[in-house]
């Protein structure tokens, strides 16, 4: 059965699924993220068959996140690197990773811990307001209509109590 097509839809969010929504997907840019470049070391490692890595690879490299560079001439080898784009969606997977530890984690912890190499503290994800800096919480925001928006496409919605 063929999916929905998310990308013609008036959504930023659907048109994110349309290009990160696969399950497979997240899990393939969380080993990009981590180092693991190499076809053969992915497959391994996320014990998925080469013809869905395949396929995921080839419509993140379709949609700009990924960019392939060749390690070997003979035969014609890849390493799959994160492009710009692609760092930028793993910001996502850090504030998805954050919410996993805190609803998810078992008792014995989080599965990984991060560390900021910036100021080498450990650290979680937090969204924060551009504006202000403070944590930007759901309940903290009301949606209006942007500039792509289609005619009735968003209702403005109440600042949740």
């Amino acid at each position: 059965m063929q999916r929905t097509a998310f990308g013609e839809m008036t959504c930023s969010i659907a048109r994110t699924l349309d290009i990160a929504g696969e399950p497979w997907t997240p899990l393939i840019l969380r080993d990009l993220f981590v180092g693991i470049r190499r076809f053969d070391d992915l497959q391994r490692d996320l014990g998925i068959s080469r013809k869905v890595l395949t396929q995921r690879l080839n419509h993140l490299l379709n949609h700009g996140i990924v960019e392939r560079r060749p390690y070997t001439d003979k035969p014609v080898r890849y390493d799959y690197l994160l492009t710009d784009k692609g760092w930028e969606l793993c910001d996502v997977l850090l504030a998805i990773t954050a919410w996993g530890d805190r609803w998810t984690a078992d008792e014995h912890g989080p599965p990984v811990i991060l560390h900021h190499t910036t100021c080498r503290h450990t650290a979680h994800a937090i969204i924060t307001c551009s504006a202000c800096n403070e944590p930007l919480r759901a309940r903290d925001v009301h949606v209006t209509p942007g500039p792509g928006a289609s005619p009735a496409a968003v209702a403005p919605s109440e600042t949740a109590a």
